[in-house]
């Protein structure tokens, strides 16, 4: 069932520059939005079982290995 919601204009214009195409609704995009939130935190959740695991570098080596 189609709800409508209330967005300030900044927050549309900031949707309407995320349209791959300029007829893709909003739906669409908050959709793409959700989807690349959840990847997001898929790879993040991997990232901190590792670092727990040891399988990861500090911040001093990597500072090292890039000469910073």
């Amino acid at each position: 069932m189609p709800t409508t919601i209330q967005i300030s204009d900044n927050v549309k214009s900031v949707l309407d520059r995320m349209k791959i195409i300029e007829r893709e609704t909003y739906n669409d995009v908050i959709e793409r939005m959700i989807e690349d939130d959840l990847e997001l935190n898929e790879k993040t959740k991997i990232e901190i079982e590792k670092a727990r695991k040891g399988k990861s570098i500090s911040h001093e080596e990597v500072k090292k290995r890039f000469s910073l």
